[in-house]
């Protein structure tokens, strides 16, 4: 009996030995270590554990450990190890609270003999810390180059786009380059240019009607210079100028011994500028077989040479200009409708001067700097005086008065600035009284005395009967009804050069 006591001493001394060592060893475990019983409550904790989630003891696993976890629940580990009553080869993660975790299970037998599950974990928030930070950088990378990517295509199409646009205006600069000779900023003269621009690509016959004077013959060379026949041959015609027999064959040419005087074959202007452009200036004026031959042309691209009998294929771009109201010669029966449709596709009309008055100060500095420079003048001034004049004048010669005006006056400067003496308006022969010229006369004989009035206008009449006759002194001498000698010493008295400056 004594025996059988110690023996039962000894035993349960080995038994608590055995506890203490192996609590001992999960002690000093560096993972956290979970005891756990098979009705869920918790058993022990080493002090690792303790440490992360506080003293657990005797309290239900479920409700301690898995209520935070989104996937504990599902592989709770109690559960797991009675099922398969063997070491778990797999690692889990649950997330407890604010702790990331990582864990496996084993079942355990107790000195006791009771059945345990032990979970081993190991705290791996800092891991999982790092893990969501590489995430976030991959993620914010992806972001940052789909970012990149985007701004790239984008700057790509806002590049094409600046492409487009410059392209765009480098025609624009192009096209406005040529619009030099065509002076004025005012809203009709804007509104004149931009149609011009829009219609000067197309082959379409272009009208251009206004008073005299307006430039109508600077608007078809602008139209020629912005389209697509800016390098085909261009030629100017003025209808009215030309005998209508000799106006035929210079524009369709002729055959020869058609006419008196045809010796060779001649080709006429339609021919010579062949897939270019032609002006017809003061079309209006043309008889009616000019009409018909021109009618033949816009119908159906062909020509016939005088005393030939053979049609001719031509590509010509026409623009007509005229100061006629070609509406009203229609319904009196001078011109044909069905000419005038061809030739009205397209109608730009050219305001008057006095329509556009803005325009003034900005023409008449032009032609100062012209002429300034063709006649050697030292002028740099136009007083506010001058230019109230210039204002109040209604113009009925438009721009070329304008013109003959300030050329004038440059001439007729006896200092660098232009002063009311030199100022002269054009008369009008059409509509003007004939006082008007005495009312000009009075009024710079108010200001200078007979003898230098006479000899300005005794300059001025060299100077005009001059440039009628192209520098021609003695045809100018006889127009004068004076010897050449004579005329060259006027001339040299007034300080007047027999080569007059071209404009």
């Amino acid at each position: 009996m004594e025996a059988l006591d110690v023996k039962l001493r000894r035993t349960k001394e080995e038994v608590d030995r055995l506890g203490r060592n192996w609590r001992a060893l999960l002690d000093i475990l560096p993972e956290m270590v979970f005891l756990i019983r098979e009705d869920f409550l918790i058993e022990y904790m080493n002090p690792n554990a303790v440490q992360v989630f506080g003293n657990l003891g005797k309290k239900y696993c479920h409700e301690a450990l898995c209520t935070t976890s989104g996937g504990c629940k599902a592989s709770c580990p109690v559960k797991l190890a009675a099922a398969n009553k063997e070491q778990s080869v797999d690692l889990f993660e649950a997330s407890i609270g604010e702790v990331d975790v990582e864990f496996s299970h084993v079942p355990f037998e107790g000195y006791l003999g009771d059945n345990l599950v032990m979970v081993v974990m190991r705290d791996i928030t800092q891991r999982k810390k790092h893990e969501r930070e590489i995430a976030e950088f991959h993620n914010n990378i992806e972001n940052i180059l789909q970012q990149k990517i985007s701004q790239l295509k984008e700057s790509e199409k806002v590049r094409d786009q600046l492409s487009d646009e410059v392209s765009t205006l480098q025609l624009q600069l192009k096209k406005h380059g040529k619009t030099d000779e065509m002076v004025g900023s005012s809203k009709k003269m804007r509104e004149l240019k931009e149609m011009i621009y829009q219609v000067a690509d197309s082959d379409a016959n272009i009208m251009i009607s206004g008073e005299s004077g307006t430039g109508k013959e600077l608007v078809a060379s602008l139209i020629r210079n912005c389209s697509n026949r800016k390098d085909k041959p261009f030629l100017k015609v003025n209808c009215n100028t030309i005998n209508d027999n000799l106006l035929e064959s210079d524009l369709f040419g002729h055959e020869k011994g058609s006419f008196t005087g045809a010796t060779v074959r001649k080709k006429g202007k339609f021919e010579i500028v062949d897939g270019g452009t032609i002006f017809l200036d003061e079309i209006g004026d043309i008889s009616p077989k000019m009409q018909s031959s021109l009618l033949r042309v816009l119908q159906n691209g062909e020509i016939m040479r005088v005393g030939g009998n053979a049609t001719l294929k031509v590509d010509v771009r026409v623009i007509a200009a005229t100061n006629v109201d070609l509406a009203k010669a229609v319904q009196e029966g001078r011109f044909r409708l069905d000419l005038y449709y061809r030739l009205n596709i397209i109608n730009i009309t050219m305001p008057a001067l006095r329509e556009r008055k803005e325009d003034i100060v900005e023409l008449a500095s032009h032609f100062v700097k012209h002429y300034r420079h063709a006649f050697k003048k030292d002028i740099d001034f136009i007083p506010s005086q001058i230019i109230d004049r210039l204002l109040q004048h209604d113009w009925p010669g438009n721009v070329r008065e304008l013109e003959n005006v300030i050329q004038r006056a440059v001439l007729m400067a006896k200092s660098h600035i232009i002063t009311e003496l030199d100022i002269i308006f054009d008369v009008n022969p059409s509509n003007a009284p004939a006082g008007d010229l005495c009312s000009e006369l009075g009024k710079k004989l108010e200001d200078t005395s007979l003898k230098d009035l006479l000899g300005d206008l005794e300059r001025d009449l060299i100077l005009s009967t001059l440039q009628r006759c192209k520098g021609n002194v003695q045809k100018t001498a006889n127009h004068l009804g004076m010897g050449k000698t004579a005329l060259y010493d006027k001339m040299k008295r007034h300080d007047i050069a027999a080569k007059l400056p071209k404009k």
